[in-house]
């Protein structure tokens, strides 16, 4: 981005001021010392403009990546070019972003600029925060014939950068209770090729003789086969609660929980090859399609950067319960901070209509409240004590609730359900 053309500086102007004063001076009053005074000054103005640019130096920011994960650091820099064979002088001057330090901190920065000649200013620094940040806007200034000519200010437009959430570590070794695609790592209640035995059934036609079992083959006297259990793959659906955020200056929000818990979440699920999407709960139902991989996972990392509080009129739950969000095959694993009534009625939304729920606690152990008085913890104790009524009244209509700590959190839960799920349903004829 090319800056305008060069003006006089104030220093130009005064030098140009003292000379023609002295020499009107000189004339008026006949003192030829004040010209001897005069010549010098005269003399080094000249000198300094004599050869003077023409073209004005171009600037811009450039951004190395512009996708980084959190707490990884980025490398940026705002590079000067001077296509003039005048050497020339910039100031360079940026904000620091909330959520961006830079290394060297914000200020003044001064950069002689060679002829025909290029110079750098770093920006590089640490992301601290996941999400959409801008680096910049910057502000770039350059001087030349000594400081007599100057170019307009040139204020150069801010470049975005992405920040990935750190994922937190997870694993779970239970297998989820719905597995119902074609390939995969989960066991199934319905036969077919797999690592695990169902039964010794007599052979039919059409089993495969490596499936033959003869010792019991020769105890019967006739053929029997091996017959397994099928392994396919889930389709996980995680819901993220957006309808509020709190934090502690400093520490850990429900949203950095939130957001870092689903990336966790979502890592291990499509890395053993599940299906998995991600379906925001608030006034707009934002969705990422079902995929599964590495890829997937990339996905999920940079949808998950557009997080945020959402304003506006609430979606509702009916609407994504039964607006083809959550399919009925799928596990859906809730994250939400339990603080908002329309949070809990999607929950014994979900819980009634059958669908395969767990849901996971984000609201931080430190969260306190914002201001200091003598009734402030009193009233963080009756509203912690009204949320965990809450939390026990979901559980007694059948939502399993559970906090989340990393790895296994979710193992106990999804133990449970798997074993509901196994067991005999009643149903009505």
């Amino acid at each position: 981005m090319a800056a305008r053309q060069w003006r006089p500086t104030g220093a130009l102007r005064r030098s140009v001021t003292i000379v023609a004063v002295a020499l009107l001076a000189a004339v008026g009053m006949g003192r030829v010392d004040l010209v001897v005074l005069a010549t010098p000054l005269a003399l080094g103005v000249l000198a300094s403009i004599w050869v003077r640019p023409r073209v004005a130096p171009s600037a811009e920011i450039v951004v190395a990546e512009d996708r980084v994960p959190e707490t990884d650091e980025f490398n940026a820099w705002v590079r000067v070019a001077n296509p003039d064979p005048v050497p020339t002088v910039s100031v360079v001057a940026t904000r620091e972003p909330a959520w961006l330090r830079l290394r060297h901190g914000v200020g003044f920065y001064v950069r002689a600029v060679a002829a025909n000649g290029e110079a750098t200013v770093s920006l590089r620094g640490v992301a601290r925060r996941w999400g959409r940040h801008e680096i910049g806007p910057a502000l770039v200034r350059s001087y030349a014939c000594d400081g007599l000519l100057r170019t307009a200010d040139l204020m150069l437009p801010a470049r975005g950068i992405r920040v990935y959430p750190t994922a937190d570590v997870f694993d779970s070794r239970q297998e989820l209770p719905r597995a119902a695609g074609m390939t995969g790592i989960h066991r199934t209640r319905r036969h077919g090729d797999g690592g695990e035995l169902a039964e010794v059934r007599p052979f039919q036609p059409g089993d495969r003789l490596r499936r033959i079992d003869w010792r019991v083959s020769l105890r019967r006297r006739e053929p029997y086969v091996n017959s397994t259990l099928s392994e396919r793959d889930a389709e996980v659906v995680i819901v993220i609660d957006v309808l509020h955020e709190a934090g502690n200056p400093g520490e850990t929000s429900i949203l950095d929980v939130t957001v870092r818990a689903a990336a966790a979440i979502a890592e291990h699920y499509t890395r053993q090859g599940d299906r998995v999407s991600v379906v925001e709960f608030g006034s707009g139902l934002r969705r990422l399609r079902p995929g599964t991989g590495r890829r997937q996972f990339r996905a999920v990392l940079e949808w998950l950067t557009d997080t945020r509080v959402t304003l506006g009129p609430y979606a509702g739950a009916e609407r994504l319960a039964s607006g083809g969000y959550l399919p009925f095959g799928s596990v859906v694993i809730m994250l939400t901070p339990l603080i908002d009534e329309q949070s809990t009625e999607l929950l014994a939304r979900l819980t009634r209509s059958g669908r395969t729920l767990v849901t996971v606690d984000t609201l931080p152990d430190a969260l306190r409240p914002p201001h200091r008085s003598p009734w402030s913890g009193i009233a963080a104790r009756l509203w912690r004590q009204e949320r965990r009524n809450t939390v026990d009244r979901l559980r007694e209509l059948g939502v399993p609730v559970e906090r989340w700590r990393g790895p296994g959190s979710l193992d106990l839960m999804l133990g449970d359900i798997a074993r509901l799920g196994r067991a005999p349903k009643v149903t009505r004829r």
